[in-house]
């Protein structure tokens, strides 16, 4: 196989649409139609490979088992030799430890000693554990009545068939898809390259931590919020530093990002204010598409293109930053990336709080957190305040409350989507 070291290239202008104001699902629908893989590939070895993602399908190369194995150690018998209505005695004639081939079939009316993934000599086609039988004095195995046929007999292929997909193309290696790929014995795979992200903070306020504090100045959280949540996809974190407000120097930042990295997210300074200079810079330099999201929090947020490159603007809110990056940043990073589009899961629990009206044209994630009542039944809490940017609710919660935009109040009791914090990269306590 060859590896593709390039890069595909991204549709003109992926993030046009034409409405004034998109719900949800309307955004994300764009993002899912549109966006493809870019990131190349490479060649990876097993070893190397957890988190990564699979940029060809791998195949079992022969059936899984490769063939028919005892799931205990026992006795293997033919079925057919026993009365499975009352006791039964056999004598051994064979014995077969795991990675022995038996040379001859079962002798009929006879009992091999065999042992846990070992193989199954044919005429054999039940086992019963060792803890189920009688060895006698005379080294005939007594068999107790009600056997079943084929008990603990793994059989050849019952896992994977020869030639099935072990692995499918786009998916991230876990624990479980490593487990599956090395039963193959398969020591390379091809996976996606990871996406080299650039991230740009913006405002002559911000400071990083370290740098001593003066009236005026706000530290950088965003940048480490950030940080964690794209190298949680997989993705590769570059600093681009603090851009000051300066055209000339987010001009310069921006189209140095953009012949370097895969991926331009910024945050903060995307309003339309005279000190705001990373929508006025990238629309001279690139195209960028203000979307009006009809969510709380985070309602806009920009997608663009530098060249080739995909910039991504989002709000300067603590919260909303890590609202819009978990519905919309990663699922479109993991896409990019290689991976399948991920959709999260939602779980329904009564609500353990009160909304006494909520607008119905948009869609609202609450910081929550499940809690069980005094039933032992889960319930969703909510953070007390709403404000976006209480770092303090992050911190609170363990998931998002998620109302849609039908909507309009909840009481104690409501159903409720609650949406783990996992579900959305972010690691568990």
């Amino acid at each position: 196989m060859t590896v593709n070291d390039g890069q595909r290239r991204l549709l003109d202008d992926c993030f046009l649409h034409d409405q004034d104001r998109l719900r949800h699902e309307e955004a994300l629908g764009i993002l899912r139609q549109r966006i493809s893989p870019i990131a190349g590939s490479e060649s990876v070895n097993l070893t190397d490979a957890h988190g990564r993602i699979l940029a060809d399908d791998v195949v079992a190369p022969r059936n899984i088992p490769a063939f028919d194995n005892a799931a205990v150690d026992g006795y293997a018998l033919s079925f057919a030799d026993i009365d499975p209505d009352s006791e039964t005695r056999l004598p051994v004639s064979m014995r077969i430890p795991a990675g022995s081939v038996p040379e001859t079939a079962l002798k009929s009316g006879t009992t091999a000693r065999i042992f846990t993934g070992a193989q199954v000599p044919q005429a054999a086609d039940t086992i019963i554990m060792q803890e189920d039988v009688i060895v006698e004095d005379n080294g005939e195995v007594a068999f107790p009545a009600g056997i079943k046929k084929g008990i603990n007999l793994r059989q050849a292929g019952e896992d994977l068939g020869a030639g099935k997909v072990v692995v499918a193309a786009g998916e991230r290696l876990r624990a479980p898809e490593l487990t599956a790929i090395a039963s193959c014995g398969c020591d390379q795979l091809t996976c996606f390259k990871p996406l080299s992200v650039g991230l740009l903070s913006t405002g002559d306020e911000i400071i990083r931590p370290g740098t001593p504090y003066a009236s005026g100045n706000v530290y950088d959280a965003n940048y480490f919020l950030m940080q964690s949540l794209i190298t949680s996809t997989g993705a590769h974190v570059n600093d681009l530093g603090i851009a000051p407000d300066t055209s000339d120097d987010v001009e310069r930042l921006l189209v140095d990002a953009a012949q370097k990295y895969d991926v331009i997210i910024t945050s903060g300074g995307a309003s339309r204010g005279e000190e705001d200079h990373v929508v006025e810079t990238i629309n001279r330099i690139g195209t960028l598409h203000s979307w009006q999201l009809a969510i709380k929090p985070g309602r806009p947020m920009s997608f663009g293109q530098i060249e080739n490159k995909v910039i991504l603007g989002l709000p300067g809110n603590p919260v909303a930053v890590m609202v819009c990056f978990m519905l919309y940043v990663r699922p479109l990073l993991l896409r990019l990336g290689g991976g399948s589009w991920v959709t999260p899961q939602r779980f329904f629990v009564p609500a353990a709080f009160t909304i006494k009206r909520k607008k119905t044209d948009r869609r609202e994630f609450l910081r929550g957190w499940l809690e069980d009542n005094n039933q032992g039944q889960p319930q969703a809490h909510k953070y007390p305040s709403d404000g976006s940017g209480l770092i303090s609710s992050l911190r609170a919660a363990n998931g998002l409350i998620e109302l849609d935009e039908s909507v309009s109040r909840v009481l104690p009791g409501d159903m409720v989507a609650f949406i783990p914090f996992p579900e959305l990269g972010i690691l568990p306590r």
